[in-house]
């Protein structure tokens, strides 16, 4: 009975000490990324100019938010030769892109490929920017151990295995080649973005109408084109989601309608692999150009496919990308965004529902209604994350108390 009676006690104490050990929440928005390209890179320095491209491409951001990636770095010698011809930012980061596959090959793995030869896609491919094949990458296996590499629009292994620089199995592999991968499609000039028409852009690929309200506000307009060269993404409703938000758009006052359009554009670039590991709040012109005191934002959601944005007042999905070069993205979305600092009031003034009584049961037509409910009801996203915190705290102190009391009784 008394060796019983330990072990319990000693089961009780670890128990205790466990749960008070134990964090009771994890916000995954301060959980680190598994690797940041930047840095590892930055341990060797005969790598400085090909991470100094990729820093200022952003195509290091693109690296850091995959999962599996496999990094074909060139040292300062080797590169070279991709910069004596001179190519605008854009177009080296459309080659840089072919040297980084969205696969893992870690030193063993390039020696037993099966077959003795490989069709990778890069993130060039990826992007969607590159026709048909161009975007892959051939490895090929060769005598004498020697393993060579080549873009498969070029048809030539141009660059050679040297070694592998750092390996984390299965997430992320830099390894060296010997030179920079010649592709006549990565290379194709590219124009800068800046240079390119928005709205053009988006007249051509079912957005008409929402072109045609940002180029009858010239101020708009203006604040769209001054950002494209730091970073810009517009989020542009289709055609019909714009002809029947109009009477919408009709009821509000000029400066209402500068805010309702610049509330879909957001000064930083994002490309679509980045939104869909993204979740959280993001700023807009809007936010930017109005009122301290209105945040004119929303926030981003994805399911790992499918990303959403979400105000207070409706919740849209990214059904398309129109265009997607750094420093500019464009996608295509089933709703017009509304903020609640411009509908929150229409809204209030719809009469809420009489509450049903205490000791009946909710109609079937009350819950499969949620979008009667008074849009301001919701929480705001610092309360409810608040508030979950304290019950997170709640739940904890309950079990750690439970736990002590458990141990008094075994005593």
């Amino acid at each position: 009975m008394q060796a019983m009676k330990n072990h319990l006690f000693l089961a009780a104490t670890l128990l205790l000490l466990m749960s008070a050990a134990a964090p009771l929440t994890v916000d995954a928005a301060d959980t680190p990324g598994t690797h940041n390209i930047t840095k590892i890179l930055a341990q060797f320095p005969q790598f400085s100019t090909f991470n100094h491209y990729l820093t200022t491409s952003h195509l290091a951001v693109e690296i850091n938010q995959r999962q599996t990636i496999t990094v074909l770095a060139v040292d300062n010698a080797g590169m070279a030769s991709l910069l004596a011809k001179k190519l605008p930012l854009y177009t080296i980061k459309n080659v840089l892109s072919l040297h980084v596959l969205v696969d893992y090959f870690g030193a063993k793995k390039l020696h037993q490929i099966t077959d003795g030869t490989a069709l990778v896609s890069s993130m060039f491919q990826a992007t969607g920017a590159a026709p048909g094949t161009t975007g892959f990458v051939n490895i090929t296996d060769l005598p004498a151990g020697h393993v060579g590499f080549g873009a498969q629009d070029s048809g030539s292994l141009d660059a050679r295995f040297v070694k592998s620089v750092v390996e984390h199995p299965y997430k992320i592999s830099v390894i060296q080649i010997s030179t920079t991968l010649v592709s006549p499609e990565a290379q194709a000039p590219t124009p800068a973005p800046s240079q390119l028409n928005f709205t053009t852009l988006m007249s051509k690929q079912g957005c008409k109408k929402f072109a045609d309200l940002i180029l009858a506000a010239p101020e708009v307009e203006k604040t769209f084109e001054s950002d494209i060269g730091g970073g810009l993404t517009i989020f542009c409703p289709a055609d019909i989601d714009v002809t029947a938000f109009m009477p919408k758009f009709k009821n509000l006052t000029k400066d209402q309608q500068s805010s309702l359009l610049m509330y879909h554009g957001v000064p930083v670039y994002n490309s679509m692999s980045m939104l869909k590991t993204s979740n959280g709040i993001m700023n807009t012109l809007a936010t930017v150009m109005t009122a301290k005191n209105r945040e004119y934002n929303f926030t981003v959601q994805n399911d790992g496919t499918t990303v959403t944005l979400k105000t207070k007042i409706v919740t849209a999905s990214i059904t398309g990308t129109l265009f997607d070069e750094q420093p500019l993205a464009i996608y295509i979305i089933n709703k017009v965004l509304e903020p609640r600092e411009l509908f929150k009031k229409a809204e209030a003034l719809t009469p809420a529902p009489s509450p049903a009584p205490a000791a009946s049961a909710p109609s079937a037509d009350a819950s499969a209604s949620p979008a009667a409910a008074e849009p301001d009801s919701a929480p705001d996203d610092k309360a409810a994350d608040a508030s979950g915190a304290v019950m997170g705290r709640r739940i904890g102190g309950g079990v750690v108390v439970g736990l002590a009391l458990m141990l008094g009784m075994i005593m």
